[in-house]
This record gives structure tokens, C-alpha cells and sequence, in this order.
């Protein structure tokens, strides 16, 4: 549909400057029912605007929406150098027990901070509300908030003594930053200290009309914005004053996840250490990996790219690279990017300082609905009509001097909830909690007491939270659970 501007009258009286800013770069028709607006609405579309980066829009525009940009993967494309998740194998042995001293030493220093990225709506679950309100605990049906808030409590009593917090900071969006402040004063945060928890939302973008490049309206009084993506997160710390607080707390690195997996390792001594401290890493952000399932898995893929650590999504992968093989049949191309990284302070404040931070945006085709601001009728896009851009945080990788990667087991730390059925779902994720509960039981001694199908797959649902234990050994020592019965649901 092709979007005719309103005329100056139109604008029924808007301020001048603000119509002049807006004609300069053909998007005055966000103004199209000011006269129509109250005050309140008139002061909310404005700050809309003015949130905005209008200077740069229409590059933006020619770039991501007249054009569709090819992603540029360099000439050397490699498979990435990885740390094993088995410290004694594979090319590249390593003393974990060394580098996990060295983290709990920044840990029970202080110099940790916990991060989550947890915008996103439930919406995709059929869950009105936050992401992180959703049930995450495979027995309890604790939400996705208290799964990582109880890990960070363990951590700070098993690494920290009790001493030192690890604070946490959460990144909302503006559509679910109120709800989620919210549902953490209702659960005494969980534990945690109110003061050791910071909330702030991530930045926005404009919705773009596919056809016209025009920014779509939302409201007669509110432009359709879309979350800037995880890739936001790194300007929205040190714009909200987050990285600010963590000097001012001690704090050297930033353990970053993402709010929809409940296995996640919120703070991992190992990895800190490599991160921090290994020869080939220059301890400003790392990352972890996961073996991909199988070539065509819907997963970026961490690799080496002119000689830097990269990820490359999925669809821009090249086929012949993505099916490539060792000569044992493995995958060639096999580090799965599972969004779990180490990020130092003093890198996020390097990448930002002097207004210098600029990410690339990536291009989404999608239904938005709008307001046609010359009829002022909501539209329903029966297809794609919209351009959104969003950034990734993984693309700061390259921008690191020397970026490692750590191989962790599936089973063990990677159980996102995603869709509502099939791959990542609810499903998936409680079936991932009892195989790794079903393995901590059988290190520790006790695998006989989980019943098993004909397959050889546990025949019932466990859940251990990381107050119980955090590793098979503190299972052992916190005490081991009788036979359990097929089909019981076991919460330890």
C-alpha cells in the first residue's frame, strides 16, 4: 500500500521544528492526527520521535529496506578453535581445574556480574506476560526469573562464601519493562537483594513500510517500534548506567545469557577463568558452543573469519561449507552459537565511549500492523509487509582483539523454550532437565534409582534446583533420593 503524506495543515498545528525534522527525510505523516491528539498523546508520540535517530534513518532506509544487503562473509572462512567441554581431549587440552580456581577468584571478589537479555514476550508460547514469567522448572513450573535467579544465589553461596553479591542486571523492553519490575516485587525477588537488581529496557527501532520505507503508525499517537535486538543490549548497558554501577561495584566481567533456558549456567567459575586468563584470549568476550545436531539445525555457527572469531547465521551460511565434513564424517562447520558469553566491562565502555558504537543491523521481513495515516483505518497485513532491523550481539565478536570459544555439552546447559511444540519447546526443555538430573544421579552413584524405558530414556520427570546442587558431586553431598517411580515427578 502506498502511504500518501498528510500536508502541513494536516499537522494540525505540530511543533515547527519537530515538522520541519520530519519533512527533511519524508516522514512528516507520523504527525498526520496530531490535532486529533490530547496533550498526553501529543507529548508520548514526541518523545516516540525524538527517541529516534532521524539523521540516520533515511540511510537506514536505502540500505536495509530499497535493498536487500548480502552479508559479507570474508575471504577465509575457518572452523572455529574451541576449548573442549572434556578438558583432557581433543586438540587443544586444558587444565579446567586451574581456570576454575581462577574464576571462583573473581567471583568471591566481586568482580562479577550476572546479565540477562529478557525483552521478549511469551506470545510464541500462547503466554501473555514476559518471557521470564513463563514456568521453566520441569516439576515446579518455576518461572524462567527464579531458574537463573537461584542459580546466582547458589553461586554466591558456594564461590563467594557469602560474600561479595553478584549483582544482576536485566534487560526488559518497553512493553514488558513495567510487568517485569513488577513480578519480581511480588516474588521478593526471589531471594535476591532489590538493591543487587537492576531492570532496564532496550532500545527501539521504527517499523518500516516495505514498499515506501516509511516508518508505519502503530496508534494515531504511537509509532510501530520493534526491540533493536540482543546486539541493543551492549549500548543499552552503558546508556542506562548499568556499566557505571559495576565500577562502581568492582565489577570486571559481565556473564551474559539470554532469559529462555532454564539449564543455563548463570555463573560458570571454568569459563570465567578461560575468559579472563587464557594465553590466546585477550579477556574481553568469549563464547560458548554447542556440537550442531545435524547441518541443518537453525543455528549460527561460530567460525574464523580473516583470522577473527565470528558468527555466521544459518541462512547465510554457505551451503557447501555448512555440509562439509571431517574424514570421520563430523561436521566440519560444527560450533553451534548458543548466546551464553563472557563479556569484560572495559570492552562494552570501549565499544561505546565517543558515541562510536554501531553495530550492524540485520533485515526482517514481517506483518506488522498499522494505521493508515490517510484514512486513519487499522490495517491487518494478510503477508509481510514491514521491515524490521535488529542487531546481534554476536556480532561484537570480531571486535574483540582475540576471542575464545568453550564447548559445553547440550545436555547440560542448552534446554531453550522456545516454540510452543516441537524443537525448543516446553516439551524439549523438561525432557533435557531429567537427562541431565537422570546423569548427576548415575555420577553420583545413585543411576539405579532412575527408572528407564525399553530406549534406555529416563520414565519419569526430575528437576534439581541449583540451591540442591549445582554439579553431581554437591548432589552427592546434599543427599540422594530413593527408587523413584515410572512416571513420578521428582523435584530435589
Amino acid at each position: 500500500m502506498t502511504h500518501h503524506a498528510p500536508t502541513v495543515a494536516a499537522s494540525g498545528g505540530a511543533p515547527t521544528d519537530l515538522l520541519r525534522r520530519l519533512s527533511a527525510i519524508g516522514q512528516e505523516h507520523v504527525l498526520a492526527f496530531w490535532a486529533e491528539l490530547g496533550d498526553s498523546e501529543r507529548r508520548s508520540l514526541q518523545h516516540q520521535i525524538d527517541s529516534l535517530d532521524l539523521d540516520g534513518l533515511p540511510r537506514l532506509i536505502e540500505q536495509y529496506v530499497r535493498n536487500k544487503p548480502r552479508a559479507d562473509l570474508g575471504s577465509d572462512i575457518q572452523p572455529a578453535l574451541c576449548y573442549s567441554a572434556d578438558h583432557a581431549r581433543g586438540t587443544r587440552p586444558w587444565d579446567r581445574a586451574r581456570y576454575a580456581d581462577q574464576g571462583r577468584a573473581l567471583i568471591a571478589a566481586g568482580k562479577v556480574a550476572a546479565f540477562t537479555v529478557a525483552g521478549g514476550q511469551g506470545s510464541r508460547l500462547g503466554f501473555e506476560g514476559p518471557k521470564g514469567c513463563y514456568p521453566g522448572g520441569a516439576v515446579t513450573d518455576k518461572p524462567l526469573f527464579q531458574c537463573l535467579a537461584e542459580w546466582i544465589l547458589a553461586a554466591r553461596r558456594r564461590w563467594a562464601h557469602g560474600g561479595p553479591a553478584i549483582p544482576w542486571y536485566i534487560m526488559t523492553s518497553p512493553i514488558n519493562h513495567e510487568p517485569t519490575v513488577a513480578f519480581f516485587r511480588q516474588h521478593r525477588f526471589f531471594g535476591l537483594n532489590e538493591r543487587d537488581v537492576m531492570f532496564f529496557p532496550q532500545g527501539v527501532m521504527p517499523s518500516l513500510d516495505m514498499a515506501t520505507g516509511r516508518v508505519l503508525l502503530d496508534q494515531k499517537h504511537a509509532l510501530a517500534l520493534n526491540p533493536d535486538g540482543h546486539g541493543g543490549s551492549l549500548r543499552a548497558l552503558f546508556t542506562s548506567g548499568a556499566i557505571d554501577d559495576m565500577r562502581r561495584r568492582g565489577v570486571e566481567q559481565i556473564s551474559y545469557t539470554q532469559i529462555d533456558n532454564p539449564l543455563v549456567r548463570v555463573i560458570d567459575p571454568a569459563f570465567l577463568g578461560l575468559h579472563a586468563f587464557a594465553p590466546d584470549s585477550s579477556g574481553e568476550m568469549s563464547s560458548k558452543m554447542v556440537t550442531k545436531a545435524h547441518a541443518g539445525e537453525k543455528v549460527g555457527v561460530l567460525c574464523r573469519v580473516n583470522g577473527r572469531t565470528t558468527v555466521i547465521e544459518y541462512s547465510d551460511m554457505p551451503e557447501a561449507l555448512n555440509n562439509a565434513t571431517n574424514p570421520d564424517g563430523s561436521l566440519r562447520f560444527n560450533a553451534g552459537s548458543i548466546a551464553i558469553h563472557v563479556i569484560s566491562v572495559a570492552f562494552v565502555r570501549r565499544l561505546n565511549e565517543g558515541g562510536r558504537f554501531n553495530l550492524p543491523y540485520h533485515r526482517a521481513e514481517k506483518k506488522v500492523p498499522f494505521t493508515d495515516p490517510a484514512t486513519g483505518r487499522r490495517v491487518e497485513p494478510a503477508s509481510n509487509n514491514a521491515v524490521k532491523l535488529e542487531t546481534f550481539v554476536f556480532d561484537a565478536l570480531p571486535l574483540a582483539e582475540r576471542s575464545i570459544v568453550l564447548e559445553t555439552d547440550r545436555t547440560d546447559e542448552f534446554a531453550p523454550i522456545k516454540n510452543a511444540s516441537g524443537p525448543d519447546s516446553p516439551e524439549t526443555c523438561r525432557r533435557l532437565q531429567t537427562l541431565r538430573a537422570a546423569r548427576w544421579l548415575e555420577a553420583a552413584g545413585a543411576g539405579d534409582r532412575v527408572p528407564r524405558t525399553d530406549a534406555g530414556e529416563p520414565d519419569c520427570t526430575i528437576e534439581i534446583s541449583p540451591l540442591t546442587a549445582m554439579d553431581a558431586a554437591e548432589l552427592q553431598a546434599a543427599g540422594l533420593p530413593g527408587p523413584i517411580a515410572r512416571g513420578a515427578r521428582v523435584a530435589l
